[in-house]
């Protein structure tokens, strides 16, 4: 591409940008009410909280007719697998999931999500009304085996602990109080114990709880199971679960009553098997999983192993007329089509997606979005629409409210007046920390990012490979790019995560280095005592750029002795010592403003440390912001 810099040096000489919040501290904490113990709800409200996917994301089986309640775009649907007909059941503003059915059929309890807070919520099938138990930080509600009670869990005395809602006195009891996540309880059928996930210092497990005298077991366990979720059949004797393998996700069984080996019921490479339910009979196990564009099937399995079938809905009968929104997005002064970010609701704010691909959920607005080529079609109840449209940081946002009638096929068309042309400047922009994939619900390629950069008008991506604890993923997209003269480009690098020491990123190179974690924290290399330049010299000898990443944490480091810990132990010295080519000034873990202060010190000393910024995204989370929210212009 004649007269543009090559890829290595796009990554040179930045400026770094980002949007940030206007309030003092820019650093994005929570969306939803704060969980004490997390000074940034990253994972709390990314591996925990519930999805929206235009496909089934949630089902529970009917424990009277064979029938399911499944969750999709964002409601709960009434699912016949016999007839292939769903029927919608719920409607508003509110994002409805993760149904469970009363003992006699009669009702169902779910998760409410208005964006900002959770509910949980019982609703009766035969009248429709409902039940608001807790508001808040509220979820994964359960019907005890009597029927006259729910448990779920709630975040209402600080952590996220297991409580019971007693229907007929509507008094709350709180029955977990150990420090940590506790969610996702399942009543046994004996009515005596209780199953449920606890996430306590870095280890995530399903544990069985004696309701009488508060005895535990662990079932299965390990560390940073973040998409840990599992289903107790009808009988009350198995579990199934979901655990990780090697760059894979695994379904497995247990006993309840006989703890040790586990059996491997499904795996596949890259799988990602989500939300487990046992069928009514307990013969067959269903799960959620996507496909290669993101959208989320309902899959069947025998309990006891064998030919896997997908579950596929032939009608969605939305109780209310419907018609279809075409959506194009231009250039101002132009009459092409260009990609974009949208989001999509209703008049009362209820998210809309299209069929096919991946949505998010912004943290910070509060808005569901997804990406563009330049024309999307979703179907959406007849009524207002509210669509919004953007193209990274270069243009203001345009919103349109438009009125689809029933069966009518309505186009809107967003024009987007660029403020500033970046590339016919001679100016690239990148983002140069971020994670492909990292736990969360989807199996994400290399090639699945394009979408996302055409979208943000992104021209350089440099995917981090890192560690889950003792996993050590995605080995097999290093190496991965696209050609270095071509825009977007994609370029993967590696996060070394020394925890004492600080996190260093290599972009670039043609080689791993190893280990990729060390110090305290893990169990094999706990002791080991290299320091960071030890990483940083061998990025260098191997054509890598080293950069400290999410370096500081406060807005003024320098204010005193105790502040001064907020600067990574070997970053100084690796600094006046040669071995630092960059630092993130920006990152959503870090401060601005602090980490500006520290590249300023050292460029006063003479010290050429470039600037780079990264998002941090985990881009197979539903719950994160864009790619390229923050980025680094080069010229």
């Amino acid at each position: 591409m004649t007269g543009r810099p090559a890829l290595g040096s796009l990554i040179a000489v930045a400026v770094a940008t980002a949007i940030a919040a206007p309030a003092a501290d820019a650093q994005w904490t929570n969306r939803y009410p704060k969980l004490t113990g997390y000074s940034h709800h990253v994972y709390v409200e990314g591996y925990e909280l519930p999805i929206l996917n235009a496909g089934i994301t949630y089902a529970a089986a009917s424990p009277v007719d064979g029938t399911w309640i499944v969750a999709a775009r964002g409601w709960l649907w009434r699912f016949d697998p016999a007839s292939g007909a769903a029927t919608r059941l719920t409607s508003g503003a509110g994002a409805d999931s993760r149904p469970a059915w009363s003992p006699d059929g009669s009702r169902i309890a779910f998760t409410r999500d208005d964006g900002a807070t959770l509910s949980v919520v019982v609703r009766d099938l035969a009248t429709g009304a409902e039940r608001v138990l807790e508001r808040g930080f509220a979820l994964d509600p359960a019907f005890s085996s009597d029927g006259n009670a729910v448990f779920y869990a709630s975040g209402a005395a600080g952590d996220l602990d297991l409580w019971r809602f007693d229907l007929s006195s509507g008094e709350r009891t709180r029955i977990t109080t150990d420090r940590g996540l506790e969610r996702r309880p399942v009543a046994h059928p004996d009515g005596r114990r209780l199953l449920y996930i606890a996430k306590r210092g870095g280890v995530d497990a399903v544990r069985v709880m004696s309701l009488d005298g508060g005895e535990e077991v662990t079932l299965a366990s390990g560390n940073l199971w973040s998409q840990i979720d599992f289903a107790l059949s009808p009988d009350g004797g198995t579990v199934a679960f979901t655990a990780p393998g090697a760059d894979t996700w695994e379904l497995r069984l247990a006993s309840v009553d006989r703890r040790g080996a586990t059996i491997l019921l499904r795996s596949g490479p890259n799988a990602r098997p989500l939300a487990p339910a046992f069928s009514s009979d307990g013969d067959a196990l269903v799960f959620v999983e996507g496909d290669s564009a993101q959208r989320l099937h309902l899959h069947r399995i025998p309990a006891v192993g064998g030919t896997e079938s997908r579950i596929d809905v032939v009608r969605w009968d939305w109780s209310a007329p419907t018609g279809r929104l075409v959506i194009r997005t231009r250039r101002s002064g132009s009459a092409a089509a260009i990609p974009a970010r949208l989001t999509a609701s209703t008049g009362d704010g209820h998210p809309l997606v299209p069929d096919a691909g991946q949505p998010w959920f912004d943290g910070q607005t509060g808005t569901v979005f997804f990406y563009s080529d330049g024309a999307a079609e979703l179907v959406v109840p007849a009524g207002e629409v509210v669509v919004t449209a953007v193209r990274g940081l270069s243009t203001p946002p345009v919103t349109q409210r438009v009125r689809v009638a029933a069966g009518e096929t309505r186009t809107v068309e967003l024009e987007l007046a660029q403020v500033w042309d970046a590339r016919a400047a001679n100016w690239y922009s990148g983002d140069h920390h971020f994670h492909l994939n990292y736990g969360g619900q989807y199996a994400l390629t290399p090639p699945d990012l394009l979408p996302l950069m055409r979208g943000e008008n992104l021209d350089v991506a440099t995917p981090l490979i890192a560690n889950l604890h003792n996993r050590f993923e995605e080995q097999a997209f290093w190496g991965w790019g696209t050609l270095p003269d071509e825009l977007p480009a994609i370029r993967f690098g590696q996060e070394v995560r020394p925890h004492f020491l600080g996190h260093t990123a290599l972009i670039g190179g043609d080689s791993l280095f190893w280990p990729w974690v060390w110090g305290p924290g893990y169990e094999v290399y706990g002791r080991d005592d290299r320091p960071n330049a030890t990483s940083l010299e061998f990025g260098r000898r191997h054509g890598a750029m080293g950069v400290y990443v999410h370096p500081v944490s406060r807005r003024e480091p320098f204010a005193n002795d105790t502040t001064l810990g907020a600067i990574p132990v070997n970053l100084v010295a690796d600094a006046v010592l040669g071995h630092l080519d960059a630092l993130e000034v920006v990152c959503l873990w870090s401060d601005e403003i602090g980490t500006s202060e520290l590249w300023h010190r050292l460029l006063n000393l003479g010290i050429p440390v470039a600037p780079t910024a990264g998002t941090d995204v985990m881009t197979d989370f539903y719950r994160t912001m864009a790619v390229g929210t923050t980025r680094a212009y080069v010229h």
